[in-house]
């Protein structure tokens, strides 16, 4: 059982599937773990579970990241958890390991969503304002060998996410894949995602997908890549 304040993401299937990618890796306690968007922390404990030495969990909500620090106590686990806009409370430090279920439902516009809980959801018109900044700034988060698991729904693209990624210089595999039934913020969305042809006339489930981008470099100075 976690505990969740009044606006923070509830763990669905996402999160879990998400856990289990996590779970499968070979985690040790030298092993530094960031969850990013971390709602309840979920899958910050589940990283000290695995075996992770260190675990930092960051979350632009005031409500989520003291919905994990409560959990963290609960399962008596040490986590570091800082509110912060995605990376830039930890953009100095390198991680094994960078876990993210950002909010990557399609919303009716780019606008900050007025109410809480939205917030949790809402990933702007395509699904992606908050995963191409992920796609961006985590690359330079990641130790030589590190990884990024990432959690998105095809409804956003999976394909652009790769070629975001890959222009970083990550290897990216699809490690785990699964069709679900719409959640509460796409299943009060339909006729919206139907009219933008997003999903089918009477689809209500989508496929989750989750993404590990690896870094294969063995320096530790990362330059971004430009398009010619």
């Amino acid at each position: 059982m976690l505990v969740r304040l009044p606006g923070v993401y509830c763990p669905q299937r996402d999160t879990w599937l998400l856990a289990e990618a996590l779970a499968a890796r070979d985690l040790g306690p030298g092993t530094r773990v960031l969850d990013l968007c971390c709602g309840t922390g979920a899958l910050s404990i589940e990283a000290c579970a695995a075996g992770a030495g260190w675990v930092t969990a960051v979350d632009v909500s005031r409500r989520a990241a003291i919905s994990t620090w409560l959990n963290a106590k609960l399962s008596r686990r040490t986590i570091r958890v800082v509110r912060g806009d995605l990376v830039d409370a930890v953009r100095t430090l390198r991680f094994d390991v960078v876990v993210a279920n950002p909010p990557y439902a399609p919303a009716t516009d780019d606008g900050r969503p007025g109410r809480v809980l939205a917030q949790a959801w809402d990933g702007g018109v395509d699904g992606r304002a908050v995963l191409d900044r992920i796609c961006s700034e985590t690359p330079d988060l990641l130790a030589p060998g590190g990884t990024l698991l990432l959690v998105q729904s095809t409804l956003n693209g999976v394909d652009k996410t790769r070629a975001m990624l890959e222009e970083r210089g990550l290897r990216v595999d699809v490690v785990a894949s699964e069709d679900v039934p719409f959640g509460p913020a796409l299943t009060s969305r339909t006729r919206m995602l139907e009219a933008r042809e997003l999903i089918r006339p009477g689809q209500r489930t989508e496929r989750i997908a989750v993404l590990a981008a690896t870094d294969l470099r063995s320096g530790t100075t990362r330059h971004r890549h430009t398009r010619r």
